[in-house]
């Protein structure tokens, strides 16, 4: 089991460089920052822009991966997104990782116009998932599609890690699904949801429709001729009704869980404040001295 740690976009770079650095010093696997303009109920908080962010952190850290949890065409264009991903893997020396997913509804959705129908959303997916593999994989790209084109888009020297930078897609319904097993080196989800205001039970139920999440995944991976146990598979533990770092103990338990069903890797978020997220570094500080024995 790795174990990562996501760092929302928020703070100022004094205060953000120390927390990257902290990331790394901890010991944890790898380190992620949304890729949005502006998300849910921390719309009308500072926000800062996802590529300069994880420039600067590549530049501080040695030897952590960094990602993106998760980039969408909501907002990007495959082209210009993949000049940044080989600026950001040459500047990381080859640690970058490339969360991707369709996009939800809300901030970034709407902000450029209006937003599509969830089948226009998941056919865009695709094709930008398709052309952003030919764009990172080739020196010269032509490609004509029906969300996007690009002509003569050139990507010299490549990435660093070759043939491209590993890709881990989110996914939850099965046309996601579908291009995470054909292009995805690695595999993410949150989970279903669930409607209970009980705690207990919400956590429990949580875990049970994950479990169906799982077999609809490795179903869709053996459909497509792979392996699913040759694909990563990455968690939002932080998705469940719990925070994962309310406790130590929580924390394990959803470490555990996620072994269980197969998952090689969790994601949680470094606490906040206040609001979402909300939490106590101590908690933090705890799980970082406990990394060892909760991988396994």
């Amino acid at each position: 089991m790795r174990i990562g740690i996501i760092l929302l976009p928020q703070d100022p770079w004094p205060v953000a460089r120390r927390r990257w650095q902290q990331a790394e010093a901890y010991g944890f696997d790898h380190a992620w920052t949304y890729d949005h303009l502006a998300w849910r109920s921390l719309a009308d908080e500072p926000w800062l822009a996802t590529v300069p962010l994880l420039a600067a952190a590549a530049a501080v850290t040695e030897r952590i991966p960094l990602g993106t949890w998760v980039a969408s065409p909501n907002f990007r264009h495959p082209v210009p997104f993949a000049k940044d991903v080989m600026g950001l893997d040459d500047v990381s020396g080859g640690r970058l990782l490339l969360g991707l997913g369709s996009g939800g509804t809300g901030f970034d959705a709407e902000v450029l116009g209006p937003p599509p129908t969830p089948a226009v959303r998941g056919a865009r997916f695709a094709e930008f998932v398709e052309l952003l593999d030919e764009l990172l994989t080739q020196r010269v790209t032509e490609f004509t599609g029906q969300h996007y084109e690009a002509h003569g888009a050139r990507m010299i020297p490549g990435c660093v890690q070759r043939p491209r930078v590993p890709f881990v897609v989110a996914a939850n319904g099965p046309r996601a699904m579908r291009v995470a097993v054909r292009h995805g080196q690695g595999w993410a989800t949150y989970g279903s949801s669930v409607d209970t205001v009980d705690k207990v039970e919400a956590w429990e139920r949580w875990w049970t429709g994950l479990a169906g999440v799982v077999g609809r995944f490795e179903e869709a991976a053996r459909a497509a001729g792979r392996d699913p146990a040759a694909i990563d598979r990455y968690l939002n533990v932080d998705a469940a009704p719990v925070f994962s770092l309310e406790s130590i103990e929580t924390f394990t338990e959803a470490v555990q869980r996620a072994a269980a069903l197969g998952f090689t890797d969790v994601v949680a978020h470094w606490p906040r404040a206040e609001g979402v997220y909300a939490g106590r570094e101590a908690v933090l500080d705890e799980v970082a001295s406990r990394l060892g024995s909760l991988r396994g």
